[in-house]
């Protein structure tokens, strides 16, 4: 029974799939929860050697026979961190990550010294946001100059798990191009985004090289494979960012499929064959990890909306489900715009959440609760709608992560973005795609990954929903309303 190894490292968490390719099944899936750090002031940060922890308490999950059956490992991890290294290898910092919204301050420098936002777009296809690994540079090089004169190297969250597997420092051009200093359209660092992250040091010096193909990073390092009860000297397929590792784990390789993400953070993104570079910068232009383009939408709040009113509450999640189905489309009126730890889509990195429409018959608990799923959805409904305008074909929905095993969310994804909604029987997402990425490398890449990536989906047919019309209508009213909100919020805290 050989298998092949997906691993993810989330913000929450980190997550092992073990993949029975012969008989086309997960033969074992663990995890392990990660601490965070984070401030009123925007900080969020982990220390890189808590994922190595973690990788080994999720591992350690998983029985002997079955560790010992991986032949190829893949790794997925959370974009947009930033792990400095010096020449030993050793870790220079706590891990900024892709929440960070502290780097404000930064990005404006970044963007100044370029010539403007429009600039950065035209020439490297973004602008530069809080979150994107670029401001976090310059943030290092201002706050902790001594060690900033130590910097070696450049890495981000799933580089760095690479490095504690093989001993190799890579980075692959997917995930590269979230850090808001490659040129997405020639995947290359960008010299003059460079310099305007520090005018004063060469950084190509410290980035590795970009991979822009699917290829093997190196062998798993013996004295890491005694740690991890892993075979020795197995392939370590070059991996990616969380995006574009779910993207080859939800079959977005083709036009016309786009995923959806109900995580932490919630993503809209689409598989096209020419770059798509939003002029209004709301749109990502990211690259995929299978030779394409990604265009993505990214919101810092979703799951975190429907977990923080459940926590304060203290209502387990069959309970919260239940409340939510009952109650009615549109919350009777409570309207949540969950912005609660800032947010990236709009850019309001200094924004909070808030609920509005709150009346004395219907403050209820459930009330409360589908107006946080409504709110993140209506978040999403933007990208999606940004995507068909730039001309990304949206004939299918996707839906990943942890709110997709709501069957009321499911319906709400369907209703409010007027599209059918496909759940896959494995919805390991971002893990179960690095698990293909490595099977594509065993295999020699002798099958294109599309072809293999079909042969390994199938569709949950009881869990896919449609539109349903009145849903459809009564959430296009109600979406508009959403966005007045929305600019009312934005006013308060830009």
């Amino acid at each position: 029974m050989p298998t092949v190894l997906g691993i993810d490292l989330g913000t929450q968490s980190v997550k092992v799939v073990f993949y029975d390719f012969g008989a086309k099944e997960c033969v074992a899936v663990e995890s392990a929860s990660l601490d965070l750090y984070q401030t009123e002031e925007g900080v969020a940060e982990q220390q890189a050697h808590w994922w190595i922890h973690a990788l080994k308490q999720a591992l350690q999950q998983v029985g002997k026979g079955v560790r010992e059956s991986a032949v190829a490992i893949g790794v997925s991890g959370q974009q947009h961190g930033f792990v400095p290294i010096d020449k030993s290898g050793e870790v220079l910092a706590p891990v900024k990550l892709w929440c960070d919204t502290s780097t404000a301050a930064e990005c404006d420098a970044i963007t100044e010294a370029f010539g403007g936002a429009q600039a950065c777009i035209e020439e490297i296809g973004n602008a530069i946001l809080p979150g994107y690994t670029a401001s976090k540079i310059r943030w290092f090089r201002d706050a902790h100059p001594n060690r900033y004169a130590q910097l070696d190297c450049i890495l981000l969250p799933h580089d760095y798990l690479n490095f504690y597997l093989t001993g190799q420092r890579r980075m692959e051009s997917g995930d590269a191009s979230g850090t808001g200093f490659m040129d997405v359209r020639k995947r290359e660092w960008s010299q003059r985004m460079l310099r305007a992250i520090d005018p004063d040091r060469d950084l190509r010096d410290c980035l590795p090289g970009i991979a822009t193909a699917n290829q093997a990073i190196g062998s798993l390092m013996p004295t890491v494979a005694t740690e991890l009860g892993l075979r020795p000297e197995i392939p370590v397929s070059i991996g990616g960012g969380d995006n574009m590792m779910g993207a080859i784990g939800t079959g977005n390789v083709t036009p016309g499929v786009v995923t959806v993400s109900l995580g932490t953070s919630g993503t809209v993104y689409a598989f096209s064959e020419e770059p798509i570079i939003d002029p209004n910068g709301n749109i990502a232009a990211f690259c995929s990890s299978t030779g394409g383009w990604l265009p993505l939408l990214c919101t810092m709040n979703c799951t975190v909306s429907t977990e923080l009113i459940r926590n304060l509450v203290g209502v387990d999640i069959s309970n919260f489900e239940t409340q939510v189905e009952s109650a009615p489309r549109g919350s009777s009126g409570v309207m949540t715009v969950p912005f609660f730890n800032g947010e990236r889509t709009p850019n309001l990195p200094n924004s909070r959440g808030v609920i509005l429409g709150l009346d004395g018959r219907n403050a209820t608990q459930a009330n409360l609760f589908r107006s946080a799923m409504e709110g993140a959805t209506y978040a999403l409904r933007f990208g999606f709608d940004e995507m068909k305008s730039l001309g990304v074909n949206a004939r299918e929905i996707v839906l990943t992560g942890g709110g997709a095993n709501s069957r009321t969310w499911r319906q709400v994804v369907a209703d409010v973005l007027d599209a059918p909604v496909t759940v896959l029987t494995n919805n390991e997402g971002a893990a179960f795609g690095a698990a293909l990425q490595a099977l594509a490398i065993l295999e020699n890449n002798d099958v294109e990954l599309p072809i293999l990536v079909a042969g390994h989906l199938d569709k949950d047919d009881g869990r896919c929903v449609e539109p349903h019309p009145s849903g459809v209508n009564f959430y296009n009213e109600t979406y508009s309303r959403y966005q007045q909100a929305v600019d009312k919020v934005a006013a308060l805290y830009s």
